[in-house]
């Protein structure tokens, strides 16, 4: 069964990562951003990286902020409670500012918009086993940034794929959504899981159709909204991904979106 399962989740992430990168193609690169901690700078890029999110124990299965593990300061919040299943989730209460958070795996450094709404969002542990930094940032001045919390954390995860069976950020549904509920029909006739990847893979690309405009004027930051996009059926490739990646999760498949810039400017 875990040969199987990785095989899938092989399968979904070529998937996404040739589909996204024909939305990124001739896009140049973000300016950089400046975190200050501890007195010391250090230089990161304001990139578009892979999220993920659920356990393969329940479908709908949502990321949970228990309160039992949480680290706070300057009005900013890490919660760990369920670091074991692959994520973490952050906040922000003080309303107002542009955030960033970095978390720093054992081998990649991923970095993530966060809201200032003071919702709680999902970001998962996408390296596997070992130590990560969690860090939340606050726009201070042009591209630097000052800490308000950061924490580190050492995690074993409950499943080597529980970082890529939840929803999160990027791939952002729950159990009321209209992917969801489209994915039980696609596959309700299907008997394996490759039938179900099959299933939603066909249905993405024999209906949504590309969105040039939306291609040509998207900006740094684009979340997608799969419910939105599901019901326009067009997008940019990113979309795509995105919906193709909630429809699998929902249906307890690991997938992996792979998200990041091709091409030249």
């Amino acid at each position: 069964m875990k040969s199987k399962r990785l095989a899938i989740v092989i399968a979904a992430i070529v998937s996404a990562a040739v589909a996204v990168g024909c939305a990124a193609k001739g896009t140049p690169a973000a300016p950089e951003d400046r975190y200050l901690e501890d007195s010391s700078q250090t230089m990161i890029f304001d990139e578009i990286i892979p999220l993920s999110g659920q356990s393969p124990a329940s479908v709908y299965l949502m990321p949970e902020a228990s309160g039992t593990v949480v680290y706070a300061k300057n009005n900013a919040l890490i919660d760990a409670s369920n670091a074991v299943d692959g994520y973490v989730m952050c906040r922000y209460t003080g309303g107002g500012a542009k955030l960033k958070v970095i978390v720093q795996g054992p081998n990649t450094k991923y970095t993530y918009n966060l809201s200032d709404s003071g919702e709680y969002e999902t970001f998962p542990l996408s390296d596997g086993n070992g130590t990560y930094k969690i860090g939340v940032y606050k726009n201070i001045s042009g591209t630097q940034y000052s800490t308000l919390v950061s924490r580190s954390i050492t995690v074993t995860l409950t499943d080597e794929f529980a970082p890529f069976i939840l929803p999160n950020q990027y791939v952002n549904y729950s159990a009321d959504s209209e992917v969801v509920r489209k994915a039980e029909k696609l596959c309700e006739n299907s008997d394996t899981e490759l039938e179900k990847v099959a299933a939603v893979y066909d249905f993405v690309i024999n209906t949504f159709s590309y969105d040039k405009e939306k291609a040509r004027t998207v900006t740094g930051g684009y979340l997608p909204d799969v419910d939105e996009i599901l019901a326009l059926e067009k997008g940019i490739c990113f979309d795509y991904s995105a919906v193709m990646a909630a429809m699998l999760r929902s249906q307890g498949i690991p997938t992996k979106l792979v998200v990041g810039y091709a091409g030249t400017a």
